[in-house]
């Protein structure tokens, strides 16, 4: 029975997500507050990195929470909310950074890797099979003599024991 509760206890403290805002960082308005989380779901946490400004527990992702939900109180959009906040701390404070001139390295290299791998692997898969089908037809080739010879050494030769 205690393991039985042990192990529910352990299910509905992973099943449950972990959100680090407190109670006294909540706004009154139930909308204005989803705006928030929404918006702190997609800011890194710049102690954290990992992490966003919701489910991390640093001073300073809850200091940006705050900064976040005095922006919203004082009736800027979600948009002037992240422009601040990126103009504050950079691109790297979003999650999901933008797709600009400093990031299109980060957003490509990633696709452009697996092309190139891919191409690689097809280049090298076609060379395989040539050499193969050349082989075969090199074998194929061979006069009586040169086969009987062939199985000569492949009848002498030594078993190797390991």
């Amino acid at each position: 029975m205690k393991r039985a509760l042990l192990a529910l206890t352990i299910v509905a403290t992973l099943a449950t997500p972990a959100y680090a805002v407190l109670p006294d960082e909540i706004m009154a308005d139930p909308a204005k507050e989803a705006r928030a989380r929404d918006l702190s779901r997609e800011l890194r946490c710049m102690v954290c990195q990992n992490q966003s400004i919701d489910d991390s527990e640093a001073p300073l992702a809850r200091d940006l929470r705050l900064l976040v939900r005095e922006r919203i109180a004082a009736g800027d959009t979600d948009a002037q909310v992240i422009d601040f906040l990126v103009a504050r701390y950079g691109e790297f404070v979003l999650l999901k950074p933008r797709l600009n001139s400093h990031t299109w390295l980060l957003w490509f290299l990633t696709p452009l890797a697996f092309s190139v791998g891919g191409i690689a692997l097809w280049r090298q898969a076609r060379r395989r099979a040539r050499t193969s089908t050349e082989r075969d037809e090199a074998l194929s080739n061979l006069t009586p003599d040169e086969e009987a010879r062939i199985n000569q050494l492949i009848a002498t030769e030594p078993v190797s024991e390991k």
